[in-house]
């Protein structure tokens, strides 16, 4: 017991030379005051001192004062206390530190770093901040360069290094080939598909059946892209025949050198007597659904034909067919499967044929039922009780399903001949009928409103704006319409000239169907006109720009543009006096171009290529002047 004590002095002792211990003075001063310990007259001497200086142990032990009861019993109590902590497992390794020797105690000293607590923190929430030293008071710096050199050839480092200068470069050109292949296969910004062909230049049109030497001529001169020819009802469900057959052939092959297209106008909503179908209904009853087909004893009810006679045709004793179109022309059910794979067929054989484009008549007939209850009088009009105008036909005109049917034929069309198309010859007068359930227009460029007609009667600017605006709310701004001159056969009733017109429906929203006969309204436009009609139509601008109306109360103006591309001012004055347009508008420059004139337009000064301002434009009466200009920055 007396040796652990004396051993753990020992270890709590200095390991350095013999030093002058402490006096012992101190160590009882440090006792609790209610110990009745005797001091000593010595103190006894210090361990470090006996193991490091073994020559000298003998006079220590010598000189050493034989101790008292008093340093019996300190001696004793420290044996106690560190048998009670050995046996309490605190002093885990003590006696190893203590055997260790001097060395090892040095060498753990100088991996001793200093623990630093600063002040500063969050002391509420028991924050603290502490600076580990560095280690003896050095910081540590790493290995040095002469260290670090003497691994510079090792061959673990050296294929280290290669592998890694290896794969950074491998790495970087696969980046840089990956860069270039996504720019070279990434889709690009595709440029707006131009128009088709059929939306892109005017269409000539011809009443006949045949092309002649003039027709070619004409379709020449107003530089048009398709030209549409009138293939009779009764040869409808007829265009197999050799003779029929081949005239359509001709037609198109008179064009084809000119890249011109061939529509044709088909009315397919009733037959003639002498038909296959209506030979196969009579002789088969199955068959008579293509039809409405009443077995009576008289007609069955109030309907009038176009003819203002009664639209019930009797065939046979008891039969009565429905015939609204003329004697001995029957009415077809256009949404039954025996008259839809009929037509369907007639459609592919004239697509084989070359045949480009078709213009449907009679459209709002195309949907009958077998429920037929009397007409009821119409609201308006004043015509007898015997007069088709009298009723309102709201029976065998315009029934639900429409835009459907018609659809159905159009994408027919289209699958067969990706660039073909299918309208209408008529005002469809009804634009909501014409729409699929979907909300999809039933048809390609529809004919809408009289905006035509209007342009000849003399009304004013305003009333110009008004009408134009009301037709394409009808039917949609991004509605391709059908601006229908082939129906107006004499010359405008006021100052306009032909010109004019030409040149200011040009930029509208749609394409000009003319008719190029010699009552035609455009016989007498220059050739150099249409010229300039056909680059205006295939500029950006109009091909994919947006127009705008403006307001004026004698001039009917609007605008087109496209961002990034030079826009379009075009201006008409229906009226019969010169007209100072004061346009003002933050889209519109002070100053714009003159890119084209009509034939009538006399002011002096207004040449093109002159320059005109903006907010006091001159109008001659019935001209019409187009220009040009950079469309003005906002901000």
């Amino acid at each position: 017991m007396k040796s652990t004590a004396i051993r753990k002095l020992h270890v709590n002792g200095t390991t350095s030379l013999p030093k002058e211990n402490p006096p012992l003075e101190e160590f009882y001063k440090q006792l609790p005051e209610d110990q009745d310990f005797v001091q000593p007259q010595k103190q006894l001497p210090q361990q470090g001192a006996i193991t490091q200086n073994l020559t000298t142990s003998q006079d220590l032990e010598e000189s050493k004062p034989e101790p008292n009861k008093l340093d019996t019993a300190v001696v004793a109590k420290k044996e106690k206390d560190t048998m009670v902590a050995e046996q309490n497992g605190l002093n885990d390794g003590a006696d190893e530190q203590m055997l260790s020797g001097v060395e090892d105690n040095d060498k753990l000293a100088e991996k001793r770093e200093e623990v630093k607590f600063i002040k500063g923190g969050d002391h509420q929430n028991g924050d603290a901040k502490i600076d580990i030293g560095g280690v003896n008071g050095k910081a540590f710096t790493g290995m040095t360069k002469e260290e670090l050199m003497k691994y510079a050839n090792d061959p673990f480092w050296v294929r280290l290094r290669w592998i890694f200068f290896i794969g950074f470069w491998a790495i970087w050109a696969a980046m840089l080939i990956c860069a270039i292949l996504i720019i070279v296969h990434a889709p690009k910004c595709a440029a707006p598909e131009p128009l088709p062909w059929y939306k892109r230049g005017i269409l000539a049109k011809f009443d006949a059946l045949e092309a002649s030497g003039s027709d070619i001529e004409s379709v020449k001169h107003v530089e048009a892209s398709g030209v549409i020819y009138e293939l009779p009802p009764a040869l409808t469900y007829l265009v197999r025949e050799p003779a029929v057959e081949q005239k359509i052939k001709d037609i198109v092959a008179n064009y084809k050198k000119l890249d011109v297209n061939v529509i044709l106008d088909v009315t397919p909503n009733y037959v003639p007597s002498n038909s296959t179908l209506f030979n196969d209904a009579k002789n088969d009853k199955s068959k008579r659904s293509a039809f409405i087909w009443k077995e009576d004893s008289k007609a069955p009810n109030n309907w009038r034909s176009l003819q203002n006679d009664s639209a019930w045709a009797e065939v046979d004793a008891g039969n009565y067919v429905l015939s609204q179109f003329g004697a001995g022309l029957y009415d077809l059910k256009m949404n039954d499967s025996i008259v839809k794979n009929e037509f369907e067929g007639v459609l592919k054989h004239l697509l084989s044929l070359g045949v480009k484009g078709f213009r449907l008549r009679n459209t709002k007939f195309f949907i009958l039922s077998d429920n037929t209850p009397d007409e009821v009088v119409a609201s308006e009009g004043n015509f007898g009780h015997l007069e088709y105008g009298f009723w309102t036909h709201t029976h065998s005109t315009f029934q639900e399903g429409l835009g459907d049917l018609l659809y159905e034929f159009k994408i027919f069309v289209k699958n067969i001949s990706a660039d073909a198309f299918l309208s209408v010859a008529d005002d469809i007068l009804r634009p909501d009928i014409y729409h699929t359930k979907s909300g999809e227009w039933g048809v390609d460029l529809p004919i809408y409103g009289p905006l035509v007609h209007s342009l000849s009667t003399g009304l004013s600017g305003l009333k110009l704006k008004h009408e134009f605006e009301s037709t394409i709310n009808e039917v949609g701004k991004n509605t391709w319409l059908q601006w229908n001159f082939a129906e107006v056969a004499t010359a405008p009733n006021n100052n306009s000239d032909s010109s004019a017109i030409a040149l200011f429906v040009s930029l509208l929203p749609g394409v000009p169907v003319v008719a190029v006969t010699n009552e035609s309204l455009f016989k007498n436009v220059r050739q150099e006109v249409f010229a300039e009609i056909k680059q205006l139509r295939l500029s950006p601008s109009y091909m994919h720009g947006d127009y705008n109306v403006y307001s004026s109360d004698e001039l009917f103006a609007y605008s087109r543009i496209k961002s990034g591309n030079p826009g379009y001012f075009v201006a008409f004055n229906p009226s019969n006096g010169v007209v100072k347009g004061e346009f003002v508008d933050a889209a519109l420059p002070d100053k714009m171009t003159v890119y084209a004139l009509s034939d009538n337009y006399n002011i002096s000064g207004f040449t093109v290529k002159s320059k005109v301002q903006t907010n006091s434009l001159e109008v001659s009466p019935g001209a019409t002047i187009i220009l040009t200009y950079v469309p003005v920055q906002s901000g």
